[in-house]
């Protein structure tokens, strides 16, 4: 048999892919994807800087203040803060502590109850003196009873002397009875008031039980505890104590300095003095001078000067030591004339050698070069360039520029 014909058709083998062929396909597809990637992440990053650059900075902003006038210094002095009312709160009996309320740092009000005392004793003496009150009123009661009878007496005795039955002898015997019985009823009414005096005393006693603070103020020192004995005076031996707690009156304080006695001509009382804590060297307080006391002390030669703070401040604690100068009037050639404000340090910057700051104004940044002055504490001197009631910035100096929007930090 013959064999059939073969197809003139194409020729299936020609379809295959060779290696070669397909590795060069896969390498150009990659490349295009990377390719692809690295486009997305740059329009990605500029998206965001764009986003970056449109939205504000955020600042903090301090508003610069004015200098006082100067003045000039007189008189330097050192001190203490001390309070004018100032008191160890005693026991006015001699009792034992049972209870205390007191505790350093206390804020205590007028009449506020500090310690009760033992007042077991001071309560039967109380009770005591009540019954001897009530036994020394029933007394007087049957006497006037007794009174009311020798009253009729008398009078029967009278009418009977009159009609010549009774004797002069018995008249006198019933009148005599009578006068008796008056001057007893005087003399019980007396014992009465006695007793009730006594009932105030007792009972004043029992009060005294109860220590209440004399004034407003802080326990600074908690004197007695519980279980001991406290007394008006002191009993020796280190067993009993003269006080339950100290209280002061921080709206007292003021500063007591020592002046030596040869410049003490150049203190007056009103003037102006600026004080300086030991604990806040930063921090000047103004004060005036509120009296001399008007004696010296011969060992030290001085004399004391008392001083009233301005304004009190929580910070001012008694018997801290403070600095103090005495001002005299203000001096034209100080340099506050020349100061035109106050800013913090943070808030000065150098550009170019230049000295700059960023004023804030109504939401935008003005850069403003200034001319600057001495250092006080942390704050700048401006000698030109701003004036008291400007707000510049002090924190978020980063991508600032003149007349940029910011955003004030809250």
């Amino acid at each position: 048999m013959n064999p059939l014909p073969t197809s003139a058709g194409p020729d299936l083998g020609a379809l295959k892919i060779h290696d070669q062929a397909r590795g060069n396909s896969a390498g150009g597809g990659g490349w295009r994807r990377w390719v692809v990637i690295v486009l997305g992440l740059v329009v990605l990053v500029g998206g965001g800087v764009v986003i970056l650059k449109g939205k504000s900075p955020v600042v903090e902003v301090a508003s610069a203040h004015t200098p006082a006038q100067s003045r000039e210094v007189l008189l330097n002095a050192s001190g203490y803060v001390t309070p004018r009312r100032r008191a160890t709160i005693a026991a006015k009996i001699t009792a034992r502590v049972i209870q205390v309320f007191a505790e350093e740092g206390l804020q205590v009000r007028e009449g506020q109850v500090l310690a009760y005392l033992d007042d077991s004793d001071y309560r039967v003496r109380l009770n005591s003196a009540k019954a001897e009150q009530v036994a020394t009123a029933a007394a007087l009661q049957d006497l006037r009873v007794q009174l009311e009878n020798a009253d009729r007496e008398l009078r029967r005795t009278q009418a009977l002397e009159r009609d010549g039955v009774s004797s002069p002898q018995a008249l006198d015997f019933a009148r005599t009875a009578a006068d008796s019985l008056r001057a007893k009823i005087a003399l019980t009414e007396e014992q009465v008031k006695a007793a009730d005096a006594q009932i105030r005393v007792a009972q004043q006693d029992l009060d005294n039980c109860t220590v209440r603070a004399p004034f407003a103020g802080i326990v600074v020192s908690k004197d007695a505890q519980v279980g001991e004995m406290v007394s008006p005076v002191s009993a020796g031996g280190g067993f009993t104590r003269t006080g339950i707690a100290t209280v002061v009156d921080m709206q007292s304080l003021e500063i007591e300095v020592d002046v030596n006695e040869s410049y003490i001509a150049r203190v007056t009382e009103g003037m102006a003095v600026n004080a300086v804590l030991d604990a806040y060297p930063d921090w000047n307080i103004p004060s005036k001078v509120r009296t001399v006391i008007p004696t010296a002390d011969r060992q030290k030669a001085t004399v004391k000067v008392r001083i009233s703070f301005d304004h009190l401040d929580p910070r001012i604690l008694p018997d801290m030591g403070v600095k103090v100068t005495f001002l005299g009037a203000a001096s034209k050639t100080s340099t506050a004339e020349t100061v035109k404000a106050l800013v913090p340090q943070a808030a000065v910057r150098n550009d170019a050698g230049s000295d700059i700051v960023y004023l804030y104004r109504d939401g935008h940044v003005e850069r403003r070069a200034v001319r600057l002055g001495g250092q006080r504490g942390d704050e700048q001197e401006i000698l030109a360039g701003l004036a008291g009631g400007d707000e510049v910035v002090v924190s978020g100096f980063e991508g600032l520029q003149d007349g940029r929007k910011v955003e004030i930090k809250r």
